[in-house]
């Protein structure tokens, strides 16, 4: 049995959680989640706390096991407090802004690159940083990692756009030498 499947998921006040064949619909103050649900695993509310369990003791059940629990511990967790990710715009004259539901990247290019946000994606810039959020985990960091690939950090300089947490590795440059 999966060590992370088998963890039960504690539901907070102020969220609603509705189990239905099509699926799970999961609802809190930061909106509404809709998660698909899978043949081989059974979920079960008990007071206020979720479980996960397989139906049978296949392969594939072993394997979506853990799987849902994380997927569904990830949507009550959206729903209550929500995600974000933060990237930092590094260059000479690079600058972010956000407009309304766009996000306008001046990044080195003979133009601005405007990148429009899906529904249930909120953005903001403080300087050279711009915050993503939102209450679905896996289109926030999908979002981040469009918006990263407009300009992704070059290795020499170190210019273009990075996550906060990441690390650049840096190549030295030409090295200038007599032949």
């Amino acid at each position: 049995m999966s060590r992370v499947g088998k963890m039960p998921i504690s539901i907070p006040s102020g969220v609603d959680l509705k189990i239905a064949e099509s699926g799970i619909e999961v609802k809190g103050p930061k909106g509404v989640l809709t998660l698909a649900t899978h043949p081989a695993i059974a979920v079960s509310v008990d007071n206020n706390t979720v479980s996960v369990n397989p139906v049978d003791d296949s392969r594939i059940a072993r394997q979506q096991h853990g799987l849902r629990r994380t997927l569904l511990a990830n949507a009550v967790a959206g729903v209550t407090k929500g995600f974000e990710k933060t990237l930092e715009v590094i260059g000479v004259g690079y600058k972010v802004n956000v407009q309304g539901n766009t996000v306008v990247l001046n990044v080195g290019f003979s133009h601005p690159v405007n990148f429009a946000l899906p529904t249930g994606i909120q953005a903001k810039a403080e300087g050279n940083k711009v915050t993503i959020s939102g209450c679905d985990k896996q289109a926030v960091g999908e979002v981040a990692s469009q918006i990263r690939r407009v300009r992704p950090p070059e290795p020499y300089k170190g210019k273009g756009i990075k996550y906060t947490d990441e690390t650049i590795r840096r190549k030295a440059g030409k090295s200038g030498g007599k032949k």
